[in-house]
């Protein structure tokens, strides 16, 4: 899963305006965004239409506060720039609920 660098808004929305994205927002002291990165390989490898983007909520707090990120870990999916999904909250995930999210797109 590549990182996304620090950046604004703007420079997101350049990012990902075309194809689908899926940004997974967490954070390196968070024990429930620990709980599920070891699936997130697999669930990745299940969705290959979408290119996931790991967002470090400390170094990208304006791009978390800009999309109302508010709890993690969270998942934000879009296609081509418009935003067509969230499970934003700061509850645990697990590997079925993701994939739940992603098939209700």
């Amino acid at each position: 899963m590549e990182a996304l660098p620090k950046m604004t808004i703007d420079e997101l929305k350049d990012r990902i305006k075309d194809g689908k994205y899926m940004l997974f927002f967490s954070a390196t002291w968070c024990p429930d965004c620990a709980f599920i990165k070891p699936a997130m390989p697999e669930i990745e490898a299940e969705y290959p239409d979408y290119q996931f983007l790991a967002v470090d909520r400390d170094e990208n707090t304006d791009l978390a506060v800009d999309l109302f990120v508010l709890g993690i870990p969270s998942f934000i999916a879009f296609d081509q720039g418009k935003e067509i999904g969230r499970f934003v909250n700061k509850d645990r995930k697990t590997k079925k609920q993701v994939e739940d999210f992603i098939d209700a797109l």
